[in-house]
């Protein structure tokens, strides 16, 4: 069957699986029409050879763009180990790299997260925590929500003593439009648990972000 014959965002099907909204579930011819719309609406020829394949490759880059619709960011950290020797001290996994797309304007976000917890008898593996930010970034998103929906999903699930996260980010629709900003970022915080009633906590896990 032709790839068109899908839904332009089918990946892996699974009751556990976040429904994308229906904007999102469009087949793929759909989605390059409503393209080569915007590309006639912005001034230029949908025909000319430079963008005449444009329409595909974008309706392609939305599976990537959007692909946090098909995964169930919990069911990541579904796996837990209990072998970890007592470690109840923070765990860290910083930098992570950020994708993701504002929904006010569709513009990009990158940056960087910043993902802690503080173990209660139970760790996760690293990977899980990478992949945890992708499953949300890959949305479309406001980065307050996306702080809060990372934090609350490792805490709901690994129940630690204590979830932190931390992401920096630079907005297209602010460094490209409107006030044309440049080098300006953004940073929201999460904390949970014994993040939330420790300064203490919190000023070490700021330093540790920092390399301090």
């Amino acid at each position: 069957m032709e790839l068109s014959e899908f839904s332009a965002f089918e990946v892996c099907p699974s009751d556990d699986v976040e429904e994308a909204p229906p904007a999102l579930r469009r087949p793929r011819m759909d989605i390059e029409e409503a393209i080569r719309t915007l590309i006639a609406a912005a001034g230029d020829d949908p025909d000319r050879e430079g963008v005449r394949d444009t329409p595909a490759r974008v309706a392609r880059a939305y599976r990537e763009w959007f692909a946090g619709y098909h995964v169930d960011p919990k069911a990541l950290l579904s796996r837990v180990f209990s072998e970890a020797e007592g470690y109840d001290e923070t765990v860290l996994l910083r930098d992570i790299p950020l994708v993701s797309t504002c929904e006010h304007h569709m513009a990009p976000i990158t940056g960087r997260a910043h993902v802690a917890y503080r173990p209660n008898g139970r760790v996760v593996g690293i990977s899980k925590l990478s992949r945890l930010v992708d499953a949300y970034a890959r949305r479309l998103q406001l980065q307050e929500r996306l702080t809060n929906q990372i934090a609350h999903a490792l805490d709901e699930v690994l129940e630690p003593k204590g979830v932190a996260v931390v992401i920096e980010a630079t907005h297209g629709c602010m460094t490209t439009r409107g006030v044309n900003q440049h080098g300006v970022s953004m940073v929201t915080k999460c904390w949970l648990g014994e993040f939330k009633s420790d300064p203490h906590l919190r000023r070490e896990l700021t330093d540790s972000i920092r390399g301090c």
